[in-house]
């Protein structure tokens, strides 16, 4: 067994994902990079150290291309293509901006940052999104503590990492270094039409016995309760109860299980979650939505053959084209599934998301840096939040902005959650091996293939599996 803290670099690049490439067509990708950087040590990270400059801290080369990898998903790319690159070249007069939108982050981008050809700035999100904590320990990740200690473009005076909200700074940690930049605030519950509800003199649930009364009458309608999508998106459903776990238990559900926190997955609570969102499904579901991937199904929901879909709050941008007049997405809280639920009715998962991330070892990361830096200003925020209806992590940048109902009712429920707030699970960036084994297990335990007692004990096992491997750099959190 390899020592810990000694990692070869075999297993960084098994744990970047790429072990996929050693056979087959992609074999001799893999075989060259591996070569390129020499042995087991990873290169060194580029250092970039802060100018007194505050017009230019990163010291950019005005004339260096810069190349941006965008994830076109719920957000869409117009925010980068149309605002934030545009911004970027106004500071620098004449330089080239490479653009690429693409929903297959892992599959572009795992054989660019094996071969030292990393893209500048990377919003790595979705599906395919690859495993920061492994690309860190490879130290393709530049160190944005030098970001967040950068004078803001609006006020020399502050610091970037006074101008966000404090999770952010939380959340940017990998092994105790600023890697990360979550861009977004998200909120995630379970969305429904509001306008449905009122011709249909529906309230919305507040106890379980209420939520299986509603299937009832959703089925007498032939609306389906509760749908996610089987494809391109269990891991919706893999929030959903990992939250639901939470408000029976309590915030140290999540905590635990990001800790790697011995049978953190076979605690109560999360034995009951699971069981009653399998009893949900059971009794009220359709097994059609487990063919079906994330478009799909939303779609679904928007000609209201759904009432309930657990996603965040991007999705009134991304359905934006198709949804009809007489839709108007609502946030509605988990209902209270015990008597005794440790967080009360009304208590909502609000966090931050849409990382990116600067490419330490790509060709300019003085220019990704800045780039960053402009996205956190509060012109390039605030258009972001016009140009998408989500709220970013830049204090005070959407004051004004006319926001959709759905953006507006999951502030007011982020309002009335006050403390009661559900923490974000972070394992998904930490160790995305076990998330994606939870993406598939989710869909097994919710078709009935297995009890939601060894879905339970299948994830602990995989969670035991990873503490034990040395080649994953363990991460903690008190809160």
């Amino acid at each position: 067994m390899t020592p810990p803290g000694e990692i070869t670099r075999r297993q960084l690049l098994r744990r970047i994902g790429t072990a996929a490439f050693v056979a087959g067509p992609g074999a001799g990708l893999l075989s060259a990079c591996a070569t390129a950087g020499t042995g087991g040590d990873p290169a060194p990270t580029t250092s970039i150290t802060a100018s007194a400059d505050s017009k230019n801290p990163f010291g950019v080369d005005a004339k260096k291309p810069l190349e941006v990898v965008i994830f076109s998903g719920g957000y869409g790319d117009a925010y980068a293509r149309d605002l934030h690159e545009e911004l970027y070249k106004k500071e620098f007069p004449g330089v080239s901006v490479k653009h690429n939108a693409t929903q297959q982050i892992g599959t572009q981008l795992r054989p660019r940052f094996v071969g030292g050809d990393a893209p500048d700035v990377l919003n790595n999100s979705g599906p395919e999104s690859m495993d920061l904590a492994a690309l860190a320990a490879e130290q393709h990740l530049a160190d944005l503590g030098v970001l967040f200690d950068a004078p803001s473009i609006d006020d020399p005076a502050k610091k970037v990492r006074d101008t966000v909200t404090p999770a952010v700074l939380d959340n940017a940690l990998i092994n105790g270094k600023e890697l990360v930049l979550n861009y977004t605030v998200s909120h995630r519950a379970l969305w429904y039409n509001a306008k449905l509800f009122e011709s249909k003199g529906w309230k919305v649930p507040v106890t379980w016995t209420e939520f299986v009364e509603l299937g009832e009458k959703a089925k007498q309608e032939n609306i389906v309760l509760f749908a996610y999508p089987g494809q391109k998106g269990p891991y919706y459903q893999l929030w959903n109860v990992l939250y639901t776990a939470a408000k029976i238990g309590g915030n140290q559900i999540i905590i635990d299980i990001d800790n790697l926190v011995d049978n953190a997955w076979t605690a109560e609570p999360m034995k009951q979650a699971v069981t009653a969102w399998v009893d949900i499904q059971a009794r009220f579901g359709d097994k059609a939505y487990f063919g079906l991937d994330h478009t799909q199904t939303q779609i679904k929901h928007l000609q209201n053959k759904v009432l309930f879909y657990p996603v965040g709050s991007w999705i009134e941008n991304e359905m934006a084209k198709d949804k009809p007049k007489d839709f108007q997405y609502a946030i509605a809280p988990i209902p209270d599934v015990t008597a005794a639920d440790k967080m009360p009715y009304g208590a909502i998962q609000v966090g931050v998301g849409e990382n990116f991330v600067v490419g330490a070892k790509g060709k300019n990361p003085q220019g990704g840096l800045e780039y960053l830096r402009i996205m956190l200003s509060k012109e390039g925020a605030r258009g972001f939040t016009e140009k998408t209806k989500n709220i970013t992590v830049v204090n005070g940048a959407a004051a004004g902005v006319d926001l959709p109902a759905g953006l507006r009712s999951a502030a007011d429920a982020q309002d009335k959650a006050g403390q009661n707030v559900i923490t974000e699970a972070r394992f998904e960036g930490w160790y995305k091996e076990l998330f994606d084994y939870g993406t598939e297990q989710i869909n097994v335990v919710m078709a009935g293939r297995i009890t939601p007692e060894k879905f339970c004990a299948n994830m602990q096992k995989k969670a035991d599996a990873v503490k034990k491997d040395d080649a994953v750099a363990k991460q903690t959190r008190s809160q």
